[in-house]
């Protein structure tokens, strides 16, 4: 295999682990994991916010400090080179989120759509530059009246935020065993 095909195969998989870490950044309210996923100028233009990326994180830690529910999946990602350090990716996902709205009545909805990214390569690493969400499907779901007790019943550990979530506990032991 050449060089320049090992290079691609390498970046295709570093844009992809990064859109990862986004998710989990977003699912379990994990604002460093999450900045990490963006560069410090990059812009995002998400649902109501559009902006610099500071200001979609300022607008995160409000969400995440109200305790919203988030699951993100995401599926097909087509990753289009358009030079050795800029790629232009566009990731499907499949969103489901629960929580306050400003009106304080809990909502929950399923949405699907697509990150419209530019990724940019810089040291090393990709990151993305330039986001835009586009929305193609969403739809307002009833609000569960049960606890997550009685609706998980034995179905334990339930997943929750940043460094509670059980997969920090399995980082955090596999670091350890590293040294």
């Amino acid at each position: 295999m050449d060089t320049a095909k090992l290079t691609e195969l390498l970046d295709r998989e570093a844009i992809r682990d990064c859109i990862y870490r986004y998710c989990r950044g977003v699912d379990r309210a994990d604002e460093a994991t999450l900045r990490g996923t963006y560069w410090p100028d990059a812009t995002d233009q998400h649902g109501i916010y559009s902006g610099p990326v500071e200001g979609f994180f300022l607008w995160a830690r409000e969400i995440f400090k109200s305790g919203a529910r988030n699951v993100h999946q995401v599926g097909n990602l087509l990753i289009e080179f358009v030079g050795p350090t800029r790629a232009v990716v566009e990731t499907y996902f499949l969103a489901m989120q629960r929580g306050h709205g400003k009106d304080g009545v809990v909502r929950q909805y399923v949405m699907a759509g697509r990150y419209c990214d530019l990724f940019e390569k810089r040291g090393g690493e990709w990151r993305v530059a330039r986001r835009i969400v586009t929305f193609d499907w969403v739809e307002e779901q009833a609000v569960p009246t049960e606890g997550e007790e009685v609706r998980f019943g034995p179905r334990t550990p339930i997943g929750t935020r940043h460094p509670e979530d059980p997969i920090y506990e399995v980082l955090a032991d596999a670091r350890a065993l590293r040294m």
